[in-house]
């Protein structure tokens, strides 16, 4: 069985120099996302609107009306997301090694898919179960996935930004940040942890449901990585999960009772 349990040290860089590194990847990307999410939260608890009454919004249109310009931004906003995953990449390969030793590769492109697609299956149904009853009973904000206007780049642009979402998330949260708690000396409890509590807070935006919910699936990510040893699995899964929320949003919103809308 391939485990990731056995971290190779990064010999160049003291323990403190990879705890600095650590919070600036994470101050740089989804650490500040998940401040952000807390901020947005509390603002909706003290709205005067009823949480369930409110909305969140997933791809917005970034210029209404002026449909080149605002798929001009729609790419800019996805090439940028990438970037932490990048830096990433580059501080492993400063450390000697690369993306590969997370399992970011394309090496095992059929598993892989197989893999995530199972995780899809099993994850994207009960958070949906999750998120209708969250929403129905007042914990959670109605999610808009999208807002993109009804323009021939709307479906195209809703699938790469969920595949960026999948990317960046995975790398990021799951694969660099156990890699260095782990040279850090963290025991798998408290890495899974960090891991998980980290997914659900940039969602909290959402309401409970979507704190709760992130948290769930953070735990089994971070254990099927780990008996796995590879992020691509578990970024094929992310990808379907928010590829299907994201498109099925679109075809379906107005259109079927049970879906809410704003």
């Amino acid at each position: 069985m391939t485990t990731a349990s056995t971290e190779p040290s990064a010999p160049t860089l003291s323990r403190r120099l990879l705890g600095v590194e650590l919070l600036v990847v994470l101050g740089l990307s989804l650490g500040a996302s998940g401040v952000a999410a807390l901020i947005s939260f509390a603002g909706s608890l003290t709205a005067p609107v009823a949480l369930g009454k409110q909305v969140a919004s997933l791809n917005a249109s970034a210029a209404p009306g002026r449909p080149w310009l605002d798929l001009a931004w729609q790419l800019y906003y996805i090439a940028r997301g990438l970037m932490p995953v990048a830096l990433v990449g580059y501080l492993l390969v400063r450390e000697g090694t690369s993306l590969r030793v997370l399992g970011f590769d394309l090496t095992r492109k059929l598993s892989d898919l197989g893999r995530g697609a199972l995780v899809a299956a099993a994850i994207g149904g009960s958070g949906l179960v999750l998120y209708l009853a969250a929403q129905a009973g007042g914990a959670n904000l109605t999610v808009a996935p999208s807002g993109l206007p009804d323009v021939w780049w709307r479906i195209p642009v809703l699938i790469l930004s969920a595949w960026q979402n999948a990317v960046l998330e995975e790398v990021v949260v799951l694969g660099y940040l156990l890699r260095r708690v782990r040279q850090l000396g963290w025991g798998w409890p408290a890495a899974i942890a960090a891991s998980s509590v980290l997914r659900g807070s940039y969602h909290l935006y959402q309401g409970v449901g979507g704190l709760v919910g992130n948290m769930v699936m953070g735990v089994v990510f971070c254990l099927l990585y780990r008996r796995w040893g590879r992020v691509m699995p578990l970024v094929a899964a992310h990808g379907l999960i928010d590829t299907v929320a994201f498109v099925g949003y679109a075809l379906l919103a107005g259109h079927v009772s049970w879906l809410p809308t704003p």
